[in-house]
């Protein structure tokens, strides 16, 4: 069951932002609000081989030979002891 929430004393850079937000993504004030509370509350549960798998698609996107390996492992020891 739906429940209703009335909040005050939203502040005029918070409500500024959510009308922006909701004007460009389509949407009424309260539906962005209502994403906004699932986004942040309720982050999507993200397992280790889909993330491993999204990583994976990711680099099949860029162009051949954008980084290699040894680039990678390269810049993860920069800065580095």
């Amino acid at each position: 069951m739906a429940t209703t929430l009335t909040l005050k004393n939203i502040p005029d850079v918070v409500y500024s932002r959510l009308k922006f937000s909701a004007q460009a993504h389509r949407r009424s004030m309260n539906s962005e609000a209502i994403v906004c509370l699932e986004a942040a509350l309720l982050p999507a549960k993200v397992t280790p081989a889909e993330r491993l798998a999204r990583a994976r698609e990711l680099r099949t996107d860029l162009p051949q030979g954008y980084f290699r390996e040894s680039d990678i492992d390269e810049l993860k020891r920069e800065g580095r002891p």
